[in-house]
């Protein structure tokens, strides 16, 4: 069922079981798993099915630290949310990246792979990646035109990624949701405020606005925000009348830690061979491999996590960092120029020039897994509120020198495996294998892999939500999102956040079952 805010009579109480807060891949994944319950599911999204400047805007805001792409263009505010302009990149995480490592400062989560594990073969089928296989050996099998290079795997090992068509969820599940009896789909509902009882141990109601001037209040009896990392600490903090400091925020860490994917250029392969690496390329609706450290070089390097692929030497050198290109405030703008300017759109063209000898020699490109730093964070703006009143969020995006070791480090080990391997050898950017340069520099782009400032922990001193993504201390407010990731490993989130939607669906459908029964 869909209802548009903006039709309503103002000050509408609008009252269900579960309220969920933002409909891109997290919400629309929550809600459709209480499809055909007894349970009324409010879902609220901020803007309307297609693009609107005004609902866009109300996601502005400032960047104040290391360069990164507009707040206003790096996330969609409209039905699908950020899945409406996603390149469909999918990939697993590993058992390392849930452990407590001593060398990675406030690593480890409160859960492990396990964990998670149970609810990637579901959240598989929901993005369309095809068959259910993450391991090498498979694809190899299948396909003898597929050509691993010949690597130590106990170094350098091929970790798989699946791509999504991509798969628009506000097109493909638009159906679905607006026709289902028991969810009620509120578009132009942007949340502004969230009220919890007066000793903040539980969440009473969600105020929702929209540019027509409608107020309206949402109740039920649980609550999950399901917006992005940047949106869900914003509606936290902003939400203060009962907790001054804001939901969640008793020890100030809602909006910390925030991380992405630093993504740069690294370095060139040298083949002695032309051959065309065709098991790294990117074909569409497929896989392709990019090569990855073992854990226990990890281990012995005190290094992240992080992958590098390969792409033709001739494409690489076209290619300009996505964080100088996608700069545009309207995020299709900013989409034009990064499809014109990035390896995309020349890749026929250069193929087609270069035939056969393009083979002879690759760019390497990593992306790193970021260290998280407390002082990476989302704050309120002091002087700028969006046009329903709302301060507008700020991002201080801040690396470390482990993130710029990682990247030498893994750059200099393949060089290595190449060598050894005697099939050619690797040349580092000038700037990785120089000491003096002690982070990553200002082109470094990010991957528009918005996670950490949710964090999860057992600990309330340590994190926001617990192991159950349900914020410490308040009852009925939960978060499905990659704000709740402790750490972001090396492969883009999506897959991983439609797994956590998964879990806490029926971690809560346990939880409304034993509460029915007491």
């Amino acid at each position: 069922m869909h209802i548009d805010a903006r039709q309503l009579e103002n000050n509408t109480i609008i009252e269900g079981d579960i309220c969920i807060i933002g409909a891109g891949a997290a919400g629309i994944t929550s809600a459709l798993q209480w499809k055909n319950t007894p349970y009324k599911i409010i879902l609220l999204e901020g803007g309307g099915f297609e693009y609107d400047d005004k609902a866009q805007d109300l996601l502005g805001g400032k960047t104040i630290g290391h360069p990164y792409y507009p707040n206003r263009s790096s996330r969609l505010n409209y039905f699908g949310g950020a899945t409406m302009h996603w390149g469909g990149m999918c990939s697993v995480f590993d058992d390392i990246d849930f452990e407590k490592r001593d060398w990675v400062a406030n690593s480890g989560w409160p859960i492990q792979l396990k964990d998670i594990k149970p609810f990637y073969p579901q959240a598989h089928e929901i993005l369309d990646l095809g068959v259910y296989e993450w391991g090498a050996e498979y694809f190899l099998k299948n396909d003898s035109s597929l050509k691993p290079l010949p690597l130590d795997e106990k170094i350098i090992w091929n970790k798989m990624w699946h791509f999504s068509p991509p798969t628009r969820f506000g097109t493909k599940y638009r159906k679905e949701i607006t026709e289902a009896a028991n969810i009620h789909l509120y578009t132009y509902a942007h949340a502004t405020e969230i009220t919890a009882t007066e000793n903040v141990n539980a969440i009473t109601q969600v105020t929702v606005k929209n540019h027509a001037g409608k107020t309206h209040t949402v109740k039920a009896k649980y609550f999950v925000m399901a917006s992005c990392a940047i949106q869900n600490s914003r509606q936290l903090l902003v939400s203060n009348k009962q907790a001054p400091k804001g939901l969640g925020n008793d020890n100030d860490l809602v909006g910390r830690y925030f991380m992405e994917h630093p993504e740069i250029q690294s370095g060139e392969l040298w083949l002695n061979e032309v051959t065309p690496l065709k098991f790294y390329e990117q074909p569409k609706n497929k896989v392709r491999a990019e090569l990855a450290m073992a854990p226990d070089v990890q281990r012995n390097l005190k290094i992240l996590n992080a992958t590098v692929s390969l792409m033709p030497l001739q494409l690489s050198k076209k290619a300009m960092p996505s964080v100088t290109i996608y700069q545009e405030q309207d995020p299709r703008k900013s989409m034009d120029t990064f499809i014109k300017y990035s390896s995309l759109d020349k890749r026929n063209f250069l193929q087609r020039t270069f035939s056969k000898s393009i083979f002879g020699s690759y760019g390497l490109f990593t992306r790193t897994e970021q260290e998280p730093n407390p002082n990476s964070r989302v704050v309120l703006s002091a002087t700028e509120k969006d046009e329903l009143g709302v301060p507008r969020a700020d991002l201080n995006w801040q690396l470390s020198h482990l993130d710029k070791k990682t990247v030498f480090e893994l750059n200099k080990l393949i060089g290595q495996e190449v060598g050894r391997a005697g099939i050619g050898r690797v040349k580092l950017k000038d700037w990785l294998a120089d000491d003096s340069v002690k982070d990553l520099p200002e082109y470094t782009s990010g991957g528009w892999h918005h996670m950490g400032t949710t964090r999860m922990s057992d600990d309330p001193k340590t994190g926001v939500v617990d192991a159950d993504c349900k914020v410490h201390g308040i009852d009925n407010l939960f978060i499905a999102s990659s704000s709740c990731f402790t750490t972001g490993g090396a492969v883009n989130p999506t897959l991983t956040v439609v797994a956590i939607s998964l879990r806490l669906a029926a971690h809560l459908k346990e939880k409304i079952k034993g509460s029915e029964k007491a």
